[in-house]
């Protein structure tokens, strides 16, 4: 969607509000031993709080509230008796809609002793993230987002998951327009002003192919890399994005 009103982006920060206190809360409860379903369960508790509903249960009827995935699941994991442990690293990728409004934000957490190449690749990811939102200005072209990931990740010998890619939100979870994490020359038109989209680079240790899990949902490497993902959700200005989801 494109902010026209105050009253639009005054709902957009507080489904933002909602999704960042529920990944402070999931994140705070990270440990060795956890599972994935006891970590959706305390989101829950979140949006029960706010009001607010699942944005993949809604729009998509996801099995979880949240999508939690682990080591090389890139996207999309279901919460399960899975146990977190040592040296795992975990994708917490909540998506709230509160009151019509969707916000969509996602954080990469080491569990206990994070490993090296954990560390190197979360570092990658977010300078990634952070590259990206600084072209991402009104008047800029869609792709120069793309080129700026891409050219961030290649440098530190990792790979974009091409298939995996921000979007645009607003009244749903997913709305033009595409945000590819890779140069596309035909994505050229312009950021406009009031835009609200999310910028989010899933990247992997390995070559960035990814496949389907046997549950439909989950999205893995397909090499078994590990992969890593920041997102936020944010609206497009003349100067510096508007982060709603911090």
């Amino acid at each position: 969607m494109s902010i026209e009103t105050d009253a639009e982006l005054q709902a957009l920060r507080a489904a933002g509000r909602v999704v960042a206190e529920a990944l402070r809360a999931m994140r705070r409860a990270v440990r060795p031993g956890v599972t994935t379903a006891e970590l959706d369960r305390v989101g829950a508790k979140v949006f029960r709080r706010f009001g607010a509903r699942s944005g993949p249960q809604l729009d998509y009827g996801f099995p979880g509230v949240t999508c939690i995935s682990v080591n090389d699941e890139a996207v999309h994991g279901v919460p399960s008796g899975r146990r977190l442990r040592d040296g795992d690293l975990v994708k917490l990728d909540v998506t709230a809609e509160l009151d019509g409004f969707y916000a969509d934000a996602c954080a990469s957490v080491s569990v206990g002793r994070a490993r090296a190449d954990s560390v190197r690749l979360l570092a990658t990811t977010r300078q990634a993230f952070e590259n990206a939102v600084d072209v991402a200005r009104a008047g800029m072209p869609l792709n120069a987002i793309g080129a700026v990931v891409e050219e961030t990740v290649a440098a530190s010998g990792h790979s974009v998951c091409n298939e995996l890619m921000g979007h645009g939100i607003g009244r749903r979870i997913h709305e033009p327009p595409d945000v590819p994490n890779y140069y596309l020359a035909g994505v050229s038109h312009a950021l406009t002003d009031g835009l609200v989209l999310t910028i989010e680079p899933i990247i992997s240790a390995g070559t960035g192919a990814v496949r389907m899990g046997r549950d439909g949902w989950t999205v893995s490497t397909a090499d078994g890399a590990l992969a890593a993902h920041v997102e936020h959700t944010l609206v497009i200005t003349r100067d510096r994005p508007l982060l709603l989801t911090v």
